[in-house]
């Protein structure tokens, strides 16, 4: 991008060069002091009373350096710390490659779907001489990905088949699904953790309730799924019926017309869509802390709302998860990029 382009960009007519000037003039009064604040009288080492002494004249980084391994981990057992890192490692190289590499679809599904698969036992334990851990310890950056993962793994599935099942000449059929899908879009996600939470047993034989995780991962899935139906009966509508009339006429079945002809136009167009709902169900996750998960936000307040030495300094501790949160969100972002180009 040369110059020219530069000037035609931020200074083309009256009111860019407004604009312009005003985005300058704010940086030049807002970035030197956050600077200052947050890099030259910033205190890094994990020293309460140093960071005291600052009264707040310069960010207190040790915090994060104190309370990292709690506010990343939860409250899984430090002996066995190696495997919530080691789950967190694969959800999150699955995405990174999905981002940055350009792979068959085979490939990439493996990448964002067999990852929480796995990640489900390991952080679990109780197989291959791993020692079992309740889910209620999970916590941290890996339920934050794990919630994410296995979500969009359950829900894009279901929400095909919904899209599919909303297109059916089965009047009862479509009143169902149709029901479901406005009822959950009609509802805030934490209605559908509480009522998962305390409704779904009442529909199990006493003695058979699901584990706490499970039916926060159901409440997930299901809010997830009903949304992105509707991303893919989209798509599906915007397929034009001769594609379906050349199929015929070629020999193709109805289900190998969807196979090799619908849905991968409907999914590489709906792609960002689908990326959309993935990040906003990466930030949703900290809802889940309402039920007792500590994800990645419900452990940082678990890591200092009982400290009182460090509680001081939340605002770092919450910058630092937003910028956990800012990588996630751009990676999936990069991942929409790679699945819609």
């Amino acid at each position: 991008m040369n110059f020219s382009t530069l000037r035609r960009r931020f200074f083309g007519d009256p009111l860019n060069a407004l604009l312009s000037l005003a985005v300058l003039a704010a940086a030049l009064l807002w970035l030197p002091p956050l600077l200052r604040w947050a890099v030259s009288n910033a205190h890094l080492a994990p020293d309460a009373a140093a960071c005291t002494a600052l009264e707040h004249g310069g960010a207190c980084w040790g915090v994060v350096v104190e309370k990292g391994r709690f506010i990343l981990l939860g409250r899984y057992p430090d002996e066995e710390a190696w495997r919530p890192i080691v789950a967190a490692s694969l959800i999150g190289a699955g995405w990174l490659l999905t981002a940055f590499r350009r792979l068959p679809g085979s490939a990439l599904a493996a990448l964002l779907l067999a990852p929480p698969l796995v990640a489900l036992p390991l952080l679990g334990g109780g197989v291959a001489g791993l020692a079992p851990v309740p889910t209620e310890l999970w916590g941290g950056l890996p339920l934050t990905l794990l919630l994410t993962g296995a979500g969009m793994a359950g829900a894009l599935p279901l929400g095909i088949a919904v899209a599919y099942g909303r297109r059916s000449e089965l009047p009862v059929l479509r009143a169902v699904l149709t029901a479901y899908v406005e009822l959950a879009r009609g509802i805030p996600l934490v209605a559908a953790l509480f009522a998962a939470s305390f409704l779904l047993p009442l529909f199990f034989p006493e003695g058979l309730a699901l584990d706490m995780l499970w039916r926060v991962l159901i409440a997930i899935v299901l809010f997830a799924a009903a949304y992105l139906s509707e991303i893919i009966r989209g798509g599906l509508q915007a397929i034009r019926p001769g594609q379906l009339d050349a199929a015929a006429a070629l020999g193709f079945g109805f289900w190998q017309t969807q196979r090799w002809i619908v849905l991968p136009q409907v999914l590489r167009a709906v792609a960002p869509s689908i990326a959309n709902s993935a990040i906003a169900l990466f930030k949703d996750t900290s809802l889940v802390t309402v039920v007792s998960l500590y994800e990645l936000t419900g452990s940082l307040s678990l890591a200092l709302s009982g400290d009182p030495e460090w509680r001081p300094f939340y605002l770092e501790a919450w910058l630092f998860i937003a910028a956990v949160y800012w990588v996630g969100c751009w990676v999936l972002g990069r991942v929409s990029r790679r699945l819609g180009g």
